[in-house]
């Protein structure tokens, strides 16, 4: 469905939502917990380090099951993937996890709400490499913030980052290809493979746009129950920003040698979350 606004509510839209981040930012992207510096094939995240991580969860015969990653990007907004979602089920986002296996006192279970699932209108389930693969998530309630529970920082509108910057994927994915879901969380540095190497075709061809950001591409990758989730980018303040949402791998395995994980990249889409967080 297409929305036509006038240009005088569009911009009204803009600034307030610009406002809006303007008074989030100051306080996102700071982990209170440092991550590790260290990576071989993925490793335990320290906990807590990556605070915005949200597990995205949907209820199947009275119990609810880990199926996508997300980030908290306003205290009541998470972004995901689109494919991560279906009018159909019922979610629930905990904030505040690290160990899926035990009760640690941090986690915040919030119900989501019918209808406060915005897909981007141009997502198109039966064609993941033709993009657009992102959707906002609204809480049913805030998340309290605190050292456990903060914001993501979203880099600014049409933000390209360099080819090899040390970025990290965190999520309870597979731990390889067809392995177990784990209960500690798991990040991995993924470097950054810019689009004029991720396109060529030995590596991803034209399955890859624009619209994309690639990272990886060896032994360390994203796997399945990682989609939806960041990929976490130092920026020159020494914060992190989220510059991915995690969108799929190769049909041939989790970690195939030059098919990198592929993100979606958010600073392709700041216009279209900005005027949905300001318009709901």
């Amino acid at each position: 469905m297409c929305l036509f606004l006038i240009a005088s509510k569009l911009t009204m839209i803009r600034l307030l939502s610009f406002l809006l981040f303007v008074a989030l930012a100051s306080g996102c992207g700071q982990p209170s917990y440092h991550p590790s510096t260290r990576v071989v094939n993925g490793e335990d995240a320290v906990p807590y380090s990556w605070p915005w991580q949200v597990s995205l969860q949907y209820e199947k015969n009275g119990a609810y099951s880990h199926t996508c990653g997300g980030s908290l990007i306003a205290p009541d907004w998470v972004v995901t993937a689109g494919h991560c979602v279906s009018s159909s089920r019922t979610y629930q986002v905990v904030l505040g996890e690290y160990d899926r296996g035990e009760e640690e006192g941090p986690e915040q279970v919030i119900p989501i709400n019918a209808g406060d699932l915005f897909v981007h209108p141009l997502w198109n389930s039966n064609c993941v490499a033709c993009g657009n693969d992102i959707a906002l998530i609204k809480l049913s309630r805030s998340a309290q913030l605190g050292d456990k529970v903060q914001l993501a920082c979203l880099p600014p509108a049409g933000d390209i980052l360099p080819n090899e910057t040390p970025c990290y994927i965190s999520g309870w994915g597979r731990l390889y290809t067809g392995g177990p879901l784990p209960d500690k969380l798991q990040q991995a540095l993924l470097p950054v493979v810019d689009y004029k190497h991720c396109s060529q075709w030995d590596w991803w061809g034209s399955t890859v746009k624009t619209t994309m950001v690639c990272a990886g591409g060896d032994t360390r990758s994203g796997c399945n129950g990682d989609s939806g989730g960041p990929l976490n980018c130092p920026a020159e303040d020494g914060s992190w920003q989220v510059h991915g949402v995690t969108s799929f791998v190769s049909a041939f395995g989790c970690n195939t040698l030059k098919k990198p994980t592929v993100f979606t990249r958010i600073s392709a889409f700041i216009d279209w979350i900005e005027e949905t967080i300001a318009s709901h």
